[in-house]
């Protein structure tokens, strides 16, 4: 899982195996931040419509958006706060600039924190790219 701030440089990036779902993961992945600043808004896709995610964001100061799945029967969020998730491509570049690095995208490391430490390069030389 990766954050990303306003204009898709990231400030957090957690590795971790494929079995556990991403909504247990963000608290894992917010504790790795690269920057001081504390976030405001996390914008995510359906998987992140959690009312226990949303409880744990908000206790932190954190705003979650994320458009309802379709089987949810009370919704909480209006129309408004879902305008920002438009600007989620903004993450979607971050993973395409990741895929640039071959390392990254096909794994060859075999111990995570090998490949996480490559995954950490990686992040830094798309932000010494975009200084």
């Amino acid at each position: 899982m990766a954050v990303a701030d306003g204009h898709g440089l990231p400030i957090a990036i957690c590795a971790e195996s494929a079995s556990p779902h991403e909504v247990t993961l963000v608290q894992k992945t917010l504790a790795e931040l690269f920057v001081r600043e504390p976030l405001q808004r996390l914008i995510g896709d359906k998987a992140y419509d959690s009312d226990p995610l949303d409880s744990e964001l908000a206790q932190t100061g954190i705003e979650m958006i994320a458009p309802h799945r379709g089987a949810r029967k009370n919704r909480t969020q209006d129309k408004r706060p879902l305008r920002r998730y438009r600007r989620r491509w903004k993450i979607e570049r971050f993973f395409a600039w990741l895929q640039n690095f071959r390392r990254i995208q096909t794994r060859w490391e075999y111990h995570l924190h090998n490949f996480l430490g490559m995954a950490h390069l990686a992040c830094a030389v798309i932000l010494l790219r975009n200084l």
